[in-house]
């Protein structure tokens, strides 16, 4: 099993869901957080005084998926978080040793 995590615009999340929901993924985890990449923030006006915003909004997304589903997952991912400018996000993939689904007690690719 591995974990793909992903920290995209926020405006895309809905797209990267749709897109996660046509593989056949059935749950994820998001989390809104914020953090700065080569784009290093941004400059903004608030009531005529000029000010830099260090860390932008971002969400992270994370779902663990079968290994013969990761190719695919992350090509999805890539798909439809892409908008062609600086700061689309990256995505990592984590392995995972061990996974247990609390309430019935399954483990492996069966908690998933």
């Amino acid at each position: 099993m591995k974990m793909i995590m992903a920290v995209i615009k926020p405006f895309k999340l809905d797209d990267v869901r749709e897109a996660l929901t046509e593989h056949g993924i059935e749950g994820l985890t998001v989390t809104e957080v914020k953090g700065f990449g080569r784009q290093k923030g941004q400059t903004e006006v608030f009531r005529g005084a000029e000010y830099t915003v260090s860390f932008l909004p971002k969400v992270k997304i994370e779902v663990v998926v079968d290994d013969a589903k990761v190719d695919k997952v992350v090509e999805a991912i890539q798909n439809a978080a892409n908008t062609g400018r600086i700061g689309d996000g990256k995505i990592f993939v984590y392995d995972i040793s061990h996974a247990v689904r609390i309430r019935t007690g399954e483990t492996g690719n069966e908690a998933v």
